[in-house]
């Protein structure tokens, strides 16, 4: 009984590594359907499979071209319309494209234990560690997260079925819109998947089809079909695909990815390309329902504003009591006045709006917020440059001062936290060629002056009390 168990799992498992690749399906080479639609498969030399259906055709199209005169006439290239495939020229197929299969007898697996799930307030409160202000998005976010787990937890209920609560994030660019999901990624054991709107096209057009938002989930759930079933979709610049106004050519990439995006949103099966990003006739194909699965969008939705204002400016325009026409012009909580009939204005269809109930924004970073970020988060960037010259036995710090002129320059840049960045990467330049240079500098302080370019960093030797320092 040893032996034979021994030799079975040397038959499945071929060249690359030795690894066991029966946790796959197979897929036929010609029609690309796995092993689950298109039956028992007949294995071929190089890793090649073909399902029986596809093998027949061969045989009938051979039979019907048969006659050798034929074969002949043609100096023995082949019959015309049959194309003999040379098995040496194809190799394993990639590791991207294969998909997962559920075992003989397994039971589908409970996908995820109620007890496990993390309360919103301890989501909310492991998004505070690294993402600094937007209180009311990471509460929003920590609660659909929250309710997202308990829905398809208690997928099969008696009575009462959960309706999916889809969100629409709006916000300036750069006030963390993508960085909150991101950290929310790293944080959470769920399948996430961040996606671009901006490449996405009408299908038959050159770009990104519409089923590619959930292609990129099941890659991030290792095409595990069950497990991305469960999982969350960021569609970031959804802004995007507005429909565009004043214009005479077809709109592929405005309208009509909107209308190709309802039936996902709201819940259907769809033949999503494995490992790829559009449909041809060299990529397998997997069915997905996306009836679990969380959407998240987000955009900054510029001249949304102007929108806002005119609108709010039309309410009392005429006599005493009437409103002042710059009135909304430095309000930094515009945004949140913003409704439906707004985003309809914007270029949103109303049938796309519907099936994200879930709308809220986050504010336009303050200067307050600014210095915030670059201290208190755990993977702060001036820890993380603190960290490199740490590497070189130097001390890196930071008067108060220089803190707010930083603050103060990404302000004027107006592309919010990502302004940060580019400022300190500016000042820090000579400082990172220079310190390796000298094994005498113990610390480097970067003062307002320096980042003001009106004067130069502190030096300080090796041995320098931290106290002296300060």
């Amino acid at each position: 009984m040893e032996e034979i168990i021994g030799e079975d799992n040397i038959d499945d498992k071929n060249n690359d590594g030795g690894k066991d690749f029966d946790e796959y399906e197979k897929i036929c080479y010609l029609c690309h359907r796995p092993e689950s639609k298109a039956g028992k498969m007949i294995e071929l030399p190089q890793n090649i499979c073909i399902c029986a259906d596809c093998l027949q055709k061969t045989f009938d199209t051979m039979n019907s071209n048969s006659n050798l005169d034929d074969l002949m006439k043609f100096g023995g290239m082949g019959i015309p319309g049959i194309h003999f495939m040379n098995m040496s020229d194809f190799g394993d197929m990639s590791e991207r494209q294969k998909i997962k299969k559920k075992k003989k007898g397994e039971k589908k697996a409970a996908p995820i234990d109620l007890k496990k799930v993390p309360a919103p307030h301890q989501i909310k409160a492991m998004l505070d560690e690294y993402v600094i202000g937007q209180e009311y998005a990471k509460k929003v976010i920590s609660v659909a997260v929250y309710n997202h787990y308990k829905r398809v937890a208690t997928d099969t209920m008696e009575s009462i079925e959960i309706q999916k609560s889809n969100m629409l994030m709006i916000g300036p660019t750069g006030s963390g819109k993508t960085y909150l999901v991101q950290t929310l990624a790293r944080l959470l054991d769920v399948p996430l998947a961040i996606t671009d709107a901006t490449s996405l096209t009408e299908a038959g057009y050159i770009g990104d089809d519409i089923e590619s938002v959930v292609s990129k989930l099941l890659a991030a759930a290792d095409n595990d079909v069950e497990k991305a079933e469960r999982g969350i979709i960021f569609i970031d610049e959804i802004d995007k695909i507005a429909k565009k106004k004043e214009t005479r050519n077809r709109d592929v990439s405005g309208e009509s990815v909107q209308q190709g995006l309802l039936r996902i949103l709201e819940g259907s099966d769809v033949e999503v390309p494995v490992g790829a990003n559009s449909k041809n006739a060299m990529v397998p194909l997997t069915t997905v329902n996306t009836r679990n699965i969380l959407f998240i969008c987000g955009g900054a939705f510029p001249d949304l504003d102007n929108i806002i204002k005119e609108r709010l400016n039309k309410q009392s325009s005429i006599g005493f009591k009437a409103d002042l026409k710059d009135k909304y012009d430095n309000d930094p909580a515009l945004l949140e006045k913003v409704t439906l009939e707004d985003l309809r204005e914007f270029g949103m269809i109303p049938e796309f709006l519907g099936r994200l109930p879930v709308v809220f924004t986050l504010r336009k970073l303050t200067e307050e917020m600014l210095v915030r970020i670059l201290k208190e988060p755990k993977n702060a960037i001036l820890k993380q440059y603190g960290k490199l010259l740490e590497l070189d036995e130097v001390d890196l710090q930071f008067e108060e001062g220089a803190y707010e002129a930083i603050a103060k320059k990404a302000l004027e840049k107006d592309t919010g936290a990502r302004a940060l960045r580019s400022i300190i990467e500016e000042f820090m330049l000579d400082i990172m060629y220079e310190t390796p240079k000298d094994k005498n500098i113990g610390r480097v302080i970067i003062t307002k002056e320096y980042v003001e370019k009106k004067g130069g960093p502190i030096i300080e030797p090796r041995g320098v009390p931290m106290i002296e320092a300060l």
